[in-house]
């Protein structure tokens, strides 16, 4: 089996602090993609660049407490690519490919739009240049699961207050098209989705840190493993962790049965 866990971090240093490392050493994944660290190559200890049995391989912003985004590895890749080619997302931190034969494990943090309209507007231009890596990237007949933060929920089931947030950066209707043609013309599936079609309140991997959001379960599916198709057709397991909290975000894992 093929253990994958995505993370958003919210700060490297604050999850660490809140236990993630511990957690992430006993349930001993093949790749755990994380998001959001927050941090610069200087802040990095060797715990976060290397924790046991793992090697780490990150991309950070040029702005300091911001972005970034990162794989660890058990096993060493034959190739990591650090950004995807675009100068104004590659200076923020958002993109780490790790190559092990004919797959590709990837880590992207996409733009959140929420805090602005001007952050709204790089949202769209980033989905506007990430399509088209996506499309270059299926034809090279690769394998490939992009693990992240994409900061879009995706269907009415995918949020928990979706009647209130149609016109909220998350859930605009652009930006759900967008994630359609994601998985129609790239021809990616949502394996959480591919395994549980239905669910709801136990789906969501995001809260706000605002009011009762994480008390009353107010929450958003906005993290996911996309993956092509013959890979996600071998997905077995999918779980939400929700025991501990590490950030605002929840770590997903999937177990694929993938040699």
């Amino acid at each position: 089996m093929l253990k994958i866990i995505s993370a958003n971090l919210n700060g490297i240093r604050s999850a660490a602090r809140k236990g993630f490392f511990p957690w992430m050493a006993k349930h001993a994944a093949d790749f755990v993609c994380v998001q959001e660290l927050k941090a610069q190559a200087a802040d990095m200890t060797p715990e976060f660049l290397a924790p046991e049995g793992y090697v780490g391989y990150f991309h950070y912003a040029e702005k300091k407490g911001y972005s970034g985004a990162g794989v660890y590895c058990n096993t060493t890749p034959d190739n990591v690519q650090i950004g995807f080619g675009c100068s104004e997302f590659d200076a923020e931190g958002r993109y780490v490919q790790c190559d092990f034969g004919n797959l590709s494990v990837i880590s992207v943090y996409c733009p959140s739009g929420s805090s602005s309209a001007e952050r709204q507007l790089a949202k769209f231009r980033f989905m506007d240049v990430f399509l088209p890596h996506l499309l270059a990237l299926k034809a090279q007949g690769r394998e490939f699961v992009i693990c992240g933060d994409w900061n879009i929920a995706h269907n009415e089931i995918d949020l928990k207050n979706f009647k209130g947030n149609r016109k909220n950066s998350g859930f605009l209707p652009e930006e759900r098209a967008w994630l359609s043609r994601v998985f129609e013309e790239v021809e990616l599936v949502d394996v959480y989705r591919h395994l549980h079609p239905a669910t709801t309140d136990e789906c969501y991997t995001w809260w706000s840190n605002r009011g009762q959001a994480w008390a009353k379960n107010v929450g958003w599916r906005i993290d996911y493993q996309v993956a092509t198709r013959d890979l996600a057709v071998t997905a077995k397991t999918t779980s939400v962790y929700k025991d501990e909290r590490f950030s605002d975000h929840a770590p997903l894992t999937v177990d694929y049965d993938w040699k």
